[in-house]
């Protein structure tokens, strides 16, 4: 008898979203949940409102979550000019969280050659395993996040998380 009045209230709430209900108890003793109002002969009425249901959410939607967390964009730079600054900003504009390395950096200059075949050309994206693009040509990048399940947009509020690079090391007598 509990489960099935648990299942009659569950039915009420999904479909009185914000809605208006009442619980009285008949004349047989049972008690009832209805939009509706009840008889005139009940006395013991309680009227009701349900709340909204809302689920709070902090932080990235789902899917740009499923792209960083399958296909992490790593974004290789040094101090190139406006070509590295347009390439941040493409990414910024996009709202999409990347690693930034610099590869003049001599712990990161060894994974930079092997990516690279030893040369040295930047910017430099990698989206996971799926592409490796040299230059910065804004529409094979967009082709390759677009690919990876990116946003084409940044999620409103949202700011970019970038994982700035380590400076590049001063020659030695300097």
């Amino acid at each position: 008898m509990k489960s099935l009045m648990i299942v009659a209230l569950l039915g009420i709430a999904a479909t009185a979203h914000a809605a208006q209900f009442y619980e009285w108890v008949d004349e047989k003793g049972v008690k009832q949940y209805t939009q509706q109002p009840p008889p005139a002969n009940i006395k013991n009425v309680q009227q009701k409102r349900l709340g909204t249901n809302v689920i709070e959410t902090s932080g990235q939607p789902y899917s740009l979550q499923q792209a960083v967390k399958n296909f992490p964009v790593t974004l290789y730079v040094t101090d190139c000019g406006d070509l590295c600054k347009n390439a941040r900003a493409h990414l910024a504009k996009r709202g999409i969280p990347f690693t930034e390395k610099n590869p003049q950096n001599p712990e990161e200059m060894a994974a930079f050659k092997k990516l690279t075949g030893g040369v040295m050309e930047v910017p430099m994206l990698t989206v996971g395993q799926l592409k490796t693009l040299k230059g910065y040509l804004a529409s094979e990048w967009d082709d390759a996040l677009d690919q990876a399940g990116y946003p084409s947009t940044a999620v409103p509020g949202a700011k970019p998380s970038a994982t700035p690079a380590a400076p590049a090391p001063a020659p030695p007598g300097k």
